[in-house]
């Protein structure tokens, strides 16, 4: 049986009454309790109609409920689709009409106006799909699935501004999740301090599967805090995180070696962290934070060495069973040690995207190749150094941002002529979302006008921290706006 839930499953049944999700106070769940809790939803997602393939959109806070639900859709054979809390109606809009889920899971009193079923996972009444839950009965079972069967989608924006399902198969996501296991040294003593949201790669795949694989206690924050953090850090061996939240980390005086005297392992990603960061945090705690590299479609992809030397600026070796090339625009693999687009295959690499038999055509070469748009070189041992993105997409938070729906949406506003949104260093956020504004002179607009535009429509995430006035945009020879151009410009304006 393929089912990666089989898998986790199997791992995880010798610890069946060990603690697995906490939440500090607000009690806990053993593995057995969570696995009881994903057969009786697994039982109510049938009730609702959700079949084999079907697509359920999930956007719910971060809970115990939300682990289970995945687990319940994994087991059904249902496909898992989560979407960022910091989505706006509209937003999820695209993604339901894109989708066509048989069932929408929503927060109370949300997505209620959707063309489509929507039940709130908790409400104050009655009906709710938890309450649902408490009554049903267990659905013991585990549906077989093949390798290549989708067990999750995950939407991915792209430089159009029209949004990508990257559908993630069981073989994808369990060759992932063994190879990180194994990789970075998980055993079950492990307790992991999770951190992170669980709507993308990053929390709900690459932290729980590790910690289900051993059977490790989680530490479950609802929300990343560096009070909570500081507090929760000396019982925990491992923790994931993003850079933002590092550096948050650093900031506070409460972060010290002593804090971190339990914890083996401090991972990085979802964006670039600077060789300063790496630095500030060795001086602090005496510890190196290991660095990898992943993406939506192919869950990680690299990472620095558990034992062995940690180069601050990389992004490490390929990971088991994953292939890296880089190649120029055509393809050809460059010299060793030259800069090109990063491209890869493995077991790992979704199935393609949702719907869009073209694109996923078009982002892959011969051979299986798939080019990941992001531009790097290798050095005579293997490891990869990022050096940047062929595309302009923006890495803020950990989130990515992409230009393109931001000026789609500027660009309506009376009294502005066209916009360039951009991406700039800054010391909290890696990025920052800035947009240089050109106006028509038909109508004054400030960018309070300009905010307001964008409230309710995008998530607050990809708001500008900056609106910047401009006569132009420097454009090259074919009228193509030079985003390179502007951000050499700006990349001083977060500066200390």
């Amino acid at each position: 049986m393929t089912n990666l839930y089989s898998t986790l499953a199997e791992r995880f049944s010798s610890r069946l009454d060990a603690t697995f999700l906490r939440i500090p106070g607000g009690g806990s769940l053993t593995y057995r309790e969570v696995d009881q809790r994903s057969a009786r939803m697994a039982t109510v997602l049938r009730d609702f109609g959700v079949g084999i393939g079907d697509r359920v959109v999930v956007q719910i806070d971060k809970s115990t409920d939300n682990v289970a639900l995945y687990l319940a859709c994994l087991r059904t054979g249902a496909v898992f689709l989560p979407l960022n809390t910091a989505y706006t109606p509209g937003e999820v809009g695209y993604f339901v009409d894109d989708a066509a889920p048989t069932l929408v899971i929503a927060r109370p009193g949300t997505l209620d106006d959707l063309p489509t079923r929507v039940v709130h996972l908790d409400t104050d009444g009655t009906g709710s799909f938890a309450e649902a839950s408490d009554a049903a009965d267990a659905f013991d079972h585990v549906i077989e699935r093949a390798p290549g069967d989708v067990a999750a989608m995950l939407y991915t924006s792209g430089t159009t501004g029209r949004s990508k399902g990257a559908m993630l198969t069981h073989a994808n996501l369990t060759s992932n999740a063994l190879a990180l296991h194994e990789i970075w040294g998980f055993g079950p003593d492990d307790v992991l301090l999770h951190t992170l949201p669980i709507f993308h790669v990053h929390g709900l795949f690459v932290a729980l599967h590790c910690a289900m694989l051993s059977g490790n206690e989680v530490i479950f924050l609802p929300k990343f805090g560096p009070a909570e953090v500081v507090e929760q850090l000396p019982n925990a061996t491992v923790m994931m995180g993003v850079p933002t939240q590092y550096t948050r980390l650093i900031a506070d005086d409460r972060f010290t070696t002593n804090v971190c005297s339990s914890v083996r392992l401090f991972t990085s990603g979802s964006a670039p962290m600077t060789e300063a960061v790496h630095a500030d945090f060795t001086a602090r705690t005496g510890l190196q934070i290991l660095e990898r590299y992943g993406m939506t479609e192919a869950g990680m992809i690299t990472s620095n060495p558990y034992d062995g030397t940690r180069v601050p600026g990389t992004v490490g070796f390929p990971l088991p069973g994953v292939e890296l090339r880089v190649s120029d625009d055509d393809g050809a693999p460059v010299p060793t040690g030259e800069t090109g687009i990063v491209e890869i295959r493995s077991a790992g690499l979704f199935a393609g995207y949702w719907r869009m038999p073209e694109k996923t055509s078009a982002e892959h070469r011969d051979g299986g190749w798939f080019i990941t748009g992001d531009v790097g070189s290798v050095d005579a041992a293997g490891r990869l150094t990022l050096e940047g993105r062929s595309s302009d997409m923006i890495i803020s938070g950990g989130y990515n941002v992409y230009p393109k729906e931001i000026e789609m949406v500027l660009d309506e506003v009376p009294g502005v002529l066209e916009t360039g949104v951009i991406g700039v260093p800054h010391p909290d956020f890696g990025e920052a979302v800035v947009a240089i504004v050109v106006r028509d002179g038909s109508a004054e607009v400030t960018d309070a006008q300009l905010a307001a535009a964008l409230d309710g429509v995008l998530a607050r995430f990809k708001h500008p921290k900056q609106y910047i006035d401009a006569s132009e945009l420097p454009r090259n020879a074919m009228s193509k706006v030079q985003k390179a151009t502007l951000r050499t410009e700006h990349r001083a304006l977060f500066a200390d």
